[in-house]
């Protein structure tokens, strides 16, 4: 069969490959690009410590701003502090994992363009975009960033190290940053078995031994941990430390000695850890052998970022000291309007730490995993569905710990979401959290939020099971996966649910053969316990411990309760309703 291409297909090929990228609404830039050249760029495949590898034959330097060139494969093989400017990787720059790494760089970008930029992070390449997957009539060598592979992870032993510099004369709100634009990249270290298990036995104030409730493997000596709190001290206010009297009980580590399932801490604990019976705080590990970070976490911060049509995913890696506070989309970890094109990526593993914006950001996404995370220290919500058009997203077996109150964030696109310190945030009920824990977070452990207000239209389109998009009253989609899920000695609510609800008019919600679904929850040490105020709800196998309110000010409108146990309220054990309104809109039913 001939396959030569028709001249116009061809050519149209080889315009769109050379095409500059096109600005989006978000790109600072609005698509203009300073003419700037690279200092030194790849001419051939090899490794970065080799002067053969680059023209001019040298190695890179501080300052330079390197091209890893098309169809070239540099083996990254140094443990450098030297802060390249700039690293665009159109070609392959792949990591070794025969030895440990450090990269020093202000930022480091993988697109499918070779032009020199250190602007235009909306990155829409239509090169990429339009032409589509690779196939055997338009073949594309996607430009690619392995630090590890899922399959051959950096392993035990050796580091792979990359740290983000601001240089001047960037812009503070792009830089620094570790961008991927329609091309592949990997971030993938050493597994363990589990990142965050639950404690074993108590733990008395000035133990520096804890036990684990479950052998481990992947744990280290010389890593660090924290031990969550199990004791909410009723003052509800900021955990980030601006309040005395709100001091938090989670306590960071460092293990020094590693026997079976107990661990020996450098120094002794303060608090009480509950570790029996079942109510039990968490021991958590925040060290990975593959770590990016801000080189200064008191000036100007990085963010990493994944566009539409790109490839990869993250393990068992380390996010510190990350994104921009107050900016809108410059996040520790963030898929950006990505829709299903990274359809089954995960964020598998990883720690987020001390993030000022945000620890996963999936905006526009769908078909997304992130899993097994730890996430300590947020400045505003943790893990975070961004705008309501997210589905098929699964949340599933992760820790969020202490995500602090914020701000409102410039042109965000909920005006009812004031950004008040969730560990998980979410807007469409189609997507699933499973297995996850929260502990110590400003507001509340999880936060389901739903409204229709002159900000915002809830009429969004939303993919459909066909793979066919459709517009959709999202207040209508119902909650059907919400199972497992544990919070604890939060700043003041356990779990919400939450929407329109000024008038009776604003009762909307799924209908009543497809109710929001809440199943095997555990809520302890917190002031507000369980907050299900939206209709058509039902709700079984919920465990309430030590709170001042159990079920607080549920929307009484077909509502189903089954299996709930509620212990040692000190205010209402089960609240009568919207309190000032005090009205019943509907049937409720309450069994064991």
């Amino acid at each position: 069969m001939n396959r030569t291409l028709p001249l116009f297909v061809l050519a149209t090929a080889i315009c769109w490959a050379g095409r500059l990228p096109a600005a989006d609404e978000h790109d600072h830039h609005h698509g203009k690009h300073e003419h700037i050249d690279f200092s030194i760029k790849s001419v051939k495949s090899g490794d970065w410590s080799n002067v053969k590898t680059w023209e001019p034959a040298r190695l890179p330097k501080a300052g330079d701003r390197v091209l890893v060139s098309r169809h070239t494969d540099v083996k990254y093989d140094v443990e450098s502090k030297e802060v390249i400017r700039m690293v665009q990787v159109v070609g392959t720059l792949n990591f070794a994992c025969d030895r440990s790494t450090e990269l020093h760089v202000g930022l480091l970008k993988v697109q499918n363009s070779s032009v020199c930029s250190e602007s235009g992070f909306a990155c829409d390449f239509r090169g990429v975009n339009q032409l589509g997957e690779p196939s055997e009539l338009f073949p594309i060598e996607r430009p690619q960033l392995l630090v590890g592979t899922p399959e051959a992870p950096i392993p035990a032993g050796h580091t792979a190290k990359i740290r983000l510099h601001y240089i001047e004369g960037m812009d503070k709100n792009d830089a620094p940053a570790i961008v991927c634009c329609s091309a592949r990249m990997e971030f993938h270290g050493s597994p363990m078995s589990r990142t965050w298990v639950k404690l074993g036995a108590d733990v008395s104030k000035g133990d520096a031994v804890v036990t684990l409730n479950e052998a481990v493997t992947g744990w280290n000596v010389g890593d660090q941990v924290i031990v969550t709190g199990s004791v909410h001290n009723g003052s509800n206010r900021s955990f980030r430390g601006e309040y005395p009297d709100q001091k938090p009980e989670t306590e960071q580590r460092t293990i020094t000695k590693i026997n079976g399932q107990t661990f020996t801490l450098d120094k002794p604990l303060k608090n009480v850890h509950f570790g029996s019976g079942k109510y039990r705080s968490e021991v958590a590990n925040l060290s990975r052998n593959v770590s990016i970070e801000s080189a200064d976490p008191k000036g100007v911060r990085g963010h990493t970022l994944y566009h539409r049509h790109s490839r990869g995913g993250l393990s068992y890696a380390r996010f510190a000291h990350l994104g921009k506070e107050n900016v809108l989309g410059r996040y520790a970890i963030h898929f950006h309007l990505i829709g299903d094109t990274m359809r089954g990526s995960q964020v598998k593993g990883v720690s987020i730490v001390d993030s000022h914006n945000r620890w996963v950001t999936v905006h526009g996404a769908q078909y997304l995993i992130v899993r097994d995370c730890v996430g300590y220290k947020s400045v505003g919500h943790g893990f975070f569905l961004e705008d309501a058009t997210e589905v098929y997203n699964l949340l599933d077996r992760n820790l969020g710990v202490q995500a602090y109150s914020g701000k409102r964030l410039p042109k965000q696109v909920l005006p009812f979401d004031p950004n008040d310190g969730a560990a998980f945030w979410w807007t469409n009920g189609r997507n699933t959290l499973v297995r996850n824990v929260s502990c110590e977070n400003d507001e509340y452990g999880f936060r389901y939020d739903c409204q229709d207000s002159s900000g915002f239209n809830a009429q969004v389109p939303m993919l459909m099971p066909d793979g066919q998009k459709q517009s959709v009253d999202v207040r209508h989609v119902p909650i059907y996966r919400f199972e497992e899920n544990e919070a604890h000695t939060e700043g003041l609510y356990g779990m919400v649910f939450a929407g329109n609800r000024r008038t009776e008019t604003d009762r909307i919600a799924p209908d009543k053969q497809h109710p929001h679904m809440l199943a095997n929850l555990k809520i302890w040490q917190v002031h507000y316990a369980l907050r299900p105020q939206v209709a058509n709800m039902l709700i079984e196998g919920v465990d309430i411990d030590h709170a001042v309110y159990g079920i607080y000010r549920p929307m009484f409108d077909h509502h189903v309760y089954r299996g709930l146990s509620i212990a040692h309220t000190s205010g209402e054990p089960f609240n009568r309703g919207l309190d000032d309104q005090s009205n019943q809109y509907g049937p409720i039913t309450v069994e064991g």
